[in-house]
């Protein structure tokens, strides 16, 4: 009886610890609202994938969450340049594959500011799944910050890119 107790009460001290201590989470807000929540430890990585509106080929820029919980980008690929694309950007350009590869670029964009419109399908990449983030117009701006709060205020946005 006395080993079920201790097992109870280590349990129900774990669900308050965890429920109440503030975690990391990249939050993507539109506005004020929490749109979705993602573990946002650093060294964390995630991409931006979406469809360049003149050259109609995707492009993606990938981030990564900092020691002092920012985001920066580290890199970007892309098929094609255009106008408004530098010669290169980072400490590496290259060809791989069909794409211009640049890396090394290591800015630091927080918060970030996305406008997600639909004709340029924009996509997150986050642990191997894709999101979709563009709506209907008018398009969203999203907004990507790193953000510590309780696992509670973030569960629902944690939630919803996975019930959607």
């Amino acid at each position: 009886m006395r080993k079920a107790w201790l097992s109870h009460a280590a349990v129900a001290i774990l669900l308050i610890a965890t429920a109440s201590v503030p975690l990391p989470w990249l939050v993507i807000r539109e506005g004020l609202q929490w749109r979705f929540a993602f573990p946002g430890w650093q060294g964390t990585t995630f991409t931006i994938r979406w469809m360049h509106s003149v050259e109609k080929e995707d492009w993606e820029e990938w981030f990564r969450v900092t020691d002092d919980d920012a985001i920066e980008i580290t890199g970007t690929r892309f098929k094609t340049f255009g106008a408004g694309v530098p010669s290169d950007a980072g400490t590496e350009t290259l060809l791989e594959d069909g794409w211009v590869v640049m890396t090394g670029i290591d800015r630091e964009v927080d918060p970030l500011a996305v406008q997600a419109a639909t004709e340029e399908h924009y996509r997150l990449i986050f642990a191997g799944h894709t999101i979709a983030l563009s709506q209907d117009d008018p398009p969203p701006i999203l907004t990507f910050s790193i953000i510590r709060v309780p696992l509670w205020q973030a569960l629902p946005a944690l939630l919803r890119p996975w019930l959607s």
